[in-house]
């Protein structure tokens, strides 16, 4: 079918400028096209390992697109005209049906099946303020809507990836580096358009599974995690050694199973119009935190591990910044002088990680204060941001670059971990990336969405965003659970946090986050109640470990995501839509409570025998609405598989 596909390519070809306007990492484009030229296609040649699709242009000039099969896949490069003339516009065509679905392209919120949708290829900060005002603003107009969204063509991504799925049994992956746009809108063709030369890597499977395997075969894959992470929550606390020291033990006397403590503050804090932020000096802040190496290794001896924040960049304030400024280690503009990037209220430092000595020092950076310290992980934020006007020491364009700096940051936190010799102890969780990015980096977590149930920005758009990562091989996410961002009137409350955790217990990793304005937002130990629901589900997350550590190495060996849609093993005509539930493994289907209010929720099951986890039930295919009190969030079995082992000994503690 892909070879046919092929033979039907047209080519366009065109010259244009791009101009890019960042603000807080998000990105305004314009582009201007000064020529575009559909080229006719004169027939195909035959090659040895393939043949080439023969175009002409208004000129007589010739140019090809050249397809062979080596090793199963069909890669597909763009042959240039002799005639000299050079060209930095590229729209591919090819057909497709109707009734197909596309998935992927890295991470998308508000949707999951982008037929009738254009993505862009190009990284940046999924959430800035002016988009949220926006939102607020339509909001009021509008009404309150749970399912309000703005348009999709307004979004941007933390994570994009030139890389598709179909439901016709296919991947493509286009091995680009600069800004692209993928283009599904129309319902009989697929536009996919470079500003280089284009070139693409696809195959054909008879199943998501294989589709999974070869795309990350191709692509890399995520390593396992440090064996610890099962063992309950990541709870997110920060504010002093004493504060920490308080709320942990008071969750631990609650019974809460407590596998880790994020203090994303160990480095210090400042306080802004935004909220409560890191200080970005990543040196141990004594004065806030006295005895934390001491205090590291007493929790480590009861099993909770102590994980910290970084990113690229460096508070202009502090040592750090000075010594690295002084080093010329630093993004640089035009006139030489170091990029200061505005980030939420402040200015930042970005390091220029194209300086081998830089790169050096700041895996220096993360060793010295940070593994040697007792850290066992930590948050690598950030990535996006490069601008595209700055100078780098390489003397690389950074518009070609620009999408690859994630990636780059990802591999500098692996190098570090793995020179240490500590792969089997320490994980760390990127929320930027891009292709190269799947290889480096061990998790995602999938950014800062708001404190609410809004279904582009809040609790809802966790899932089509794990599950597009999931597509574009990436298996392995888990979000902040209760959101991040706080700002105007949202504020997050009692009901979301524990809606939010319940979803990410039945995830690979169970980690709160105490958002911007941590004073705003409801916390795990607001009261006893809280207290109560993130035992029983922090319990719940440990007693899947055999299970997720079997997920998280099937991941590692060949590819298969841990949260899957449903269609992955159902195929089903609705399943293809659905972007509300997902398969965590084979055997188990979660289906979140994502409305305010809700005590109750449709779930539809596929074809298959499944036992409600809570009543004992049993349920077969079909719309079931489901008694969904707090506590307990519509979670299935599929009977006859050995999670219904897991199932009995879940009965048996509801019993106790």
């Amino acid at each position: 079918m892909l070879l046919e596909t092929w033979k039907a390519a047209e080519l366009t070809v065109g010259k244009g400028q791009n101009r890019f306007t960042m603000s807080r990492g998000s990105f305004r484009y314009r582009k201007r096209t000064y020529q575009k030229i559909r080229l006719t296609r004169t027939g195909i040649e035959e090659t040895e390992n393939g043949f080439t699709v023969l175009f002409k242009d208004n000129r007589n000039a010739r140019y090809g697109l050249n397809v062979e099969q080596r090793d199963g896949r069909i890669f597909v490069s763009y042959v240039p005209s002799k005639s000299g003339r050079k060209w930095n516009r590229f729209w591919v065509t090819l057909p497709t049906e109707k009734d197909e679905h596309i998935y992927g392209c890295g991470e998308t919120y508000s949707e999951f099946d982008l037929k009738g949708k254009r993505t862009r290829i190009w990284v940046a900060e999924h959430q800035n303020t002016l988009r949220i005002s926006d939102k607020i603003i339509r909001e009021k107009i509008v009404g309150k809507r749970p399912d309000f969204a703005l348009p999709y063509h307004r979004y941007e991504s933390y994570y994009v990836q030139p890389t598709y799925v179909s439901s016709r049994g296919y991947y493509l992956h286009a091995d680009l580096h600069r800004y692209a746009e993928f283009d599904f809108r129309d319902p009989g063709r697929i536009i996919l358009h470079t500003q280089e030369e284009p070139r693409f890597i696809c195959e054909e499977k008879n199943s998501y599974e294989e589709i999974s395997e070869r795309l990350t075969d191709l692509l890399g894959r995520q390593r396992q995690l440090p064996d610890w992470v099962y063992d309950g929550a990541i709870l997110a606390m920060q504010g002093g050694t004493e504060t920490i020291e308080e709320k942990l033990n008071r969750a631990l006397e609650s019974g809460v199973k407590v596998c880790g403590i994020w203090s994303q503050d160990w480095c210090g804090c400042r306080r802004t119009g935004f909220g409560y932020q890191v200080m970005w000096n990543w040196q141990w802040d004594r004065e806030l935190y006295p005895d934390l190496d001491e205090k590291i290794r007493e929790w480590k001896k009861k099993g909770v591990h102590f994980l910290g924040y970084i990113n690229p960049f460096l508070a202009l304030e502090k040592d750090l910044y000075k010594e690295a400024s002084e080093k010329g280690y630093c993004v640089k503009t035009r006139d030489g002088q170091d990029y200061l990037v505005k980030i939420t209220t402040f200015p930042a430092a970005m390091v220029d990680f194209t300086n081998p000595e830089a790169y050096q020092w700041y895996k220096d950076i993360i060793r010295k204060n940070m593994i040697e310290l007792g850290l066992s992980g930590w948050m690598a934020d950030f990535g996006e941001y490069l601008p595209v006007d700055s100078v780098l020491y390489s003397g690389e364009d950074p518009a070609a670059i620009h999408n690859d700096w994630p990636a780059i940051w990802a591999k500098l936190n692996e190098e570090v971990i793995r020179e240490c010799g500590r792969e089997n102890e320490i994980f760390y969780f990127t929320r930027a990336g891009y292709t190269g990015t799947l290889k480096h980096s061990p998790m995602m977590w999938t950014g800062d969405q708001h404190v609410d149930w809004s279904m582009d920005d809040g609790l809802p758009s966790v899932i089509p965003a794990t599950l597009s990562l999931a597509m574009s091989g990436f298996g392995v996410t888990h979000s902040d659970a209760g959101g991040y961002t706080t700002i105007m009137h949202i504020k997050r409350s009692k009901e979301l946090l524990m809606r939010w955790v319940e979803m990410n217990a039945f995830s690979p990793l169970l980690r709160t986050h105490e958002g911007n304005q941590p004073v705003n937002n409801v916390q795990f130990d607001a009261d006893e109640d809280t207290l109560t629901h993130m035992a029983w589900m922090s319990w719940l997350h440990y007693s899947l470990k055999e299970y997720l550590q079997k997920l998280i190495r099937e991941n590692a060996e060949r590819g298969i995501p841990v949260m899957r849609p449903v269609f992955y093993h159902y195929d089903e005509d609705w399943a293809y839509e659905e972007k509300t539930e997902y398969l965590l493994g084979r055997d188990m289907l979660v289906a979140p409570v994502y409305r305010e209010g809700a005590r109750k929720r449709t779930v539809r099951l596929p074809d298959d025998e499944w036992i409600h986890l809570f009543s004992g039930k049993e349920y077969g295919k079909g719309s079931h609405k489901i008694e969904a009190p707090i506590s307990c969030p519509p979670v299935f079995v599929r009977k006859g598989t050995e999670m219904e082992q897991w199932y009995r000994s879940i009965q048996e503690e509801l019993i106790r």
